[in-house]
């Protein structure tokens, strides 16, 4: 099965590659490896949600927010490498939007690891870092970026 089938059956649709907002690109390979830039929880360019977790948007709006933050992150793989020739999904770093005090930032990234490992299987473990920001871009309640091995 595809990895955009996979994505499909578990009720998702691939988005369209996000749009830059600066002098970067969304995804650049090197040899085997697809890094990509920033992403935020947007669905036609448009942020989902806004605000500090847990005080604007809830730990479970969070993890909704990580998991679409993903499914940018996938569609910007595309770019430069078929889905289907990924590997291992290497690496994700998430930072979230948080209210002073919170501590549960592993709970929100588990929303787009949890999704990797069900598209992926067990080439969808990855290493992980989660860290709590004091403010991040245009608001967005999580920014998460990837690094994926490719063949």
């Amino acid at each position: 099965m595809s990895v955009a089938q996979k994505i499909k059956e578990l009720g998702f649709e691939l988005p369209p590659p996000p749009k830059s907002l600066g002098a970067y690109v969304q995804a650049a390979r090197t040899g085997n490896l697809v890094l990509t830039a920033g992403q935020i929880p947007t669905r036609e360019g448009t942020l989902t949600c806004s605000g500090k977790v847990p005080t604007d948007v809830s730990v479970e709006e969070g993890q909704k927010a990580a998991r679409l933050a993903v499914l940018n992150g996938l569609a910007a793989i595309s770019t430069v490498a078929p889905l289907d020739s990924i590997r291992r999904i290497v690496r994700v770093n998430v930072f979230v939007n948080s209210a002073p005090g919170f501590t549960e930032h592993a709970k929100v990234a588990n929303g787009a690891s949890e999704f990797l490992v069900a598209v992926f299987g067990e080439a969808g473990r990855h290493t992980r870092c989660t860290i709590g920001a004091a403010e991040l871009p245009l608001n967005a309640p999580v920014e998460l970026d990837l690094i994926v091995e490719v063949a």
